[in-house]
């Protein structure tokens, strides 16, 4: 199956729903933390910001507990920035999981990929490659972190945390988070300026 790179950011509940759907599209994927979101200040503030440069698609499980986290985001973020996708109703469990959930579907975890793709296709997700020009961010590589002191290197935590707070970003995001959200946000040139001036 092709994994079509999609132009938005694409938020999901958990871990195990970014490893499911990275599967299915190659895309910037954030968690939620399930209810985590609202309490961190944050992490609302990392989604928002995607969500003005590059747009937000949000993909949430089909149980209540995804429809709360949905409408708290629906609130906290403009309309016309983000999209919405759903899955279907299958009940049953996931591989990992002893029981089924409170609702007894499947979440987004469980979902094969082909069913993930078509749920950001339909919700109006952005295909890079077809029409769509390349955003003209990112071209940033773990070298570029290191070579600007951001990882591997005595003093990188410390500029690691200076950076992640000139930028408003959370500071327990890993060098390896950093740089997914750098190459979002920012071409190789405007991240190497950001690190200079810190």
């Amino acid at each position: 199956m092709d994994r079509p790179r999609i132009k938005e950011a694409v938020v999901v509940e958990g871990r195990y729903d970014r490893n499911a759907l990275s599967q299915a599209v190659d895309a910037l994927i954030l968690e939620t933390a399930g209810f985590g979101v609202f309490k961190d200040g944050e992490r609302l503030a990392l989604l928002r910001r995607l969500a003005e440069t590059r747009g937000l698609i949000v993909l949430t499980d089909s149980d209540g507990a995804g429809f709360v986290i949905r409408n708290f985001l629906k609130g906290a973020i403009p309309k016309d920035r983000v999209k919405h996708a759903y899955i279907p109703d299958v009940y049953g469990k996931e591989r990992r999981k002893r029981a089924p959930g409170k609702e007894g579907k499947l979440g987004v975890e469980g979902m094969p990929p082909q069913v993930l793709k078509n749920a950001l296709l339909r919700a109006g997700a952005t295909v890079i490659g077809e029409g769509e020009p390349s955003p003209a961010v990112g071209g940033i590589t773990p070298a570029d972190l290191m070579a600007w002191g951001l990882s591997g290197t005595p003093d990188a935590a410390r500029n690691r945390a200076a950076l992640l707070k000139k930028l408003d970003l959370p500071e327990h995001m890993s060098a390896k988070a950093l740089l997914a959200v750098l190459n979002a946000l920012y071409s190789r040139r405007e991240a190497e300026e950001l690190v200079r001036s810190i």
